[in-house]
């Protein structure tokens, strides 16, 4: 294959890689890994080797990965402050799990109470664990 068609390839791979980006975000994962691939092409002329182009499209893949993760900012854990209020979704027994509606999300919830919450009642978010919010009753529905 001529310098240009693997040239062509490896801007298709990156212009499909930053596209996707949009379509299924990653974290940026697909957009350095596209960058990675238009830095390629650019070399393309001075490597002719497939395989080691492919070796170079890898370790730059890594690196700019590496680097997007380093310099993203993090973004904030849910801090639950005391009394936080929540809507059941469904009903939950004590100890067992349901859906809850939270800050505008539907969530996965597990009813901490010795009380169980039904549908549509009040609850009050009392912790976190992992993606599962841990819930109680609102006694004082008013």
């Amino acid at each position: 294959m001529a310098v240009t068609n693997w040239t062509w390839l490896w801007l298709t791979i990156g212009a499909l890689l930053c596209v996707m980006e949009l379509f299924v975000p990653t974290a940026f994962v697909q957009m350095a890994m596209g960058i990675s691939a238009l830095l390629v092409a650019i070399c393309v002329s001075f490597i002719p080797s497939l395989n080691l182009q492919i070796f170079l499209w890898m370790v730059l893949s890594v690196i700019a990965v590496y680097a997007v993760k380093r310099w993203m900012p993090t973004s904030k854990s849910l801090a639950i402050d005391d009394e936080t209020e929540a809507e059941a979704l469904t009903a939950m027994e004590p100890g067992e799990t349901g859906r809850v509606l939270f800050e505008g999300n539907s969530w996965r919830a597990k009813c901490e109470g010795d009380r169980a919450i039904e549908a549509h009642e009040r609850a009050i978010v009392i912790g976190r664990k992992g993606n599962t919010l841990l819930v109680m009753l609102d006694e004082f529905q008013g």
